[in-house]
């Protein structure tokens, strides 16, 4: 009787563990299907052929022709500079991330890591304007960028946006959890600030790094609003701001629309998947 009562005990044991097990991977399942599902039915769109767009979620044959027709254009719709915008979005996004970086790099270690006169209050200042919309700065941006010169430049798309506040937020964050003995015992040996920063405190925050380079990455690829009002001309254009200045016979077709949807997305994906190990890694941090 009691060999009995302990293998149903254990069978009840065991049954609830997999079964918990077993729901948390339908669960992990249905989450993957949701998040996947929109860029698996842009790609399949993008390949369908014209009468079967947005008719059909499976084509029944596959075609590149809204990739033809979005780079070589038609008799309808002259092609528009496709793959110097996707240029533009890689060279744009690639400077304004390292100058993102650089700048928050060097921020959040002065103010987590040096003591000067007004470092609370400047640190403080830079946490209030994490609370209201960056929209607010739109217009006195703008009058800047022109009255400087720089409308219509690479420059007035880069340097405008080259300090994120969120980025120096996580480094002050991941600075002040180094052991300060170890930063104080180079400074004994004769380091300078810059090379404890350079040699300890960067070859430290690798993970951390390639978190926040990821997001800044992904945040100024899709960067919309801020390139649509400092750009105007098509050779100066980054790709989604002309998907979102589609119109006239780009508008009467979507599969095109769903081609460049698809060449957007493909950078995030590769970036994703070359830096995920790191990722990983440095999440653990963001999520203490």
């Amino acid at each position: 009787m009691y060999r009995q009562r302990l293998t149903w005990t254990r069978a009840v044991r065991l049954a609830d563990k997999y079964g918990t097990i077993g729901l948390r991977w339908v669960l992990a399942l249905v989450g993957i299907c949701f998040a996947t599902a929109p860029y698996l039915y842009m790609t399949l769109q993008s390949l369908a052929p014209w009468r079967e767009v947005n008719r059909r979620i499976i084509p029944t044959e596959l075609t590149t022709r809204s990739y033809e027709w979005l780079l070589q254009g038609s008799a309808t719709a002259v092609a528009r500079p496709w793959l110097r915008g996707f240029g533009n979005s890689v060279l744009v996004t690639s400077i304004s991330t390292v100058s993102m970086l650089v700048v928050a790099m060097l921020a959040g270690y002065a103010l987590s890591r040096l003591r000067f006169r007004g470092r609370e209050a400047i640190y403080k200042f830079i946490l209030f304007q994490m609370f209201y919309p960056g929209i607010i700065l739109l217009v006195p941006r703008f009058l800047i960028v022109r009255q400087l010169g720089l409308y219509n430049t690479y420059a007035g798309m880069i340097v405008p946006l080259a300090v994120n506040i969120w980025a120096i937020f996580m480094y002050v964050s991941f600075f002040k959890s180094i052991n300060p003995a170890m930063l104080e015992a180079a400074r004994i040996d004769g380091a300078s600030e810059m090379q404890v920063l350079f040699r300890i405190v960067l070859p430290l925050s690798g993970s951390i790094t390639a978190v926040i380079g990821l997001f800044l990455f992904m945040e100024r690829w899709v960067e919309l609003i801020w390139d649509l009002i400092v750009v105007q001309e098509y050779p100066m254009m980054t790709l989604n701001v002309m998907i979102a200045t589609m119109s006239g016979p780009y508008a009467s077709y979507p599969g095109p629309l769903y081609a460049a949807s698809v060449i957007l997305t493909i950078p995030i994906i590769l970036v994703f998947l070359i830096f995920s190990k790191h990722f990983t890694q440095g999440f653990k941090f963001v999520l203490k």
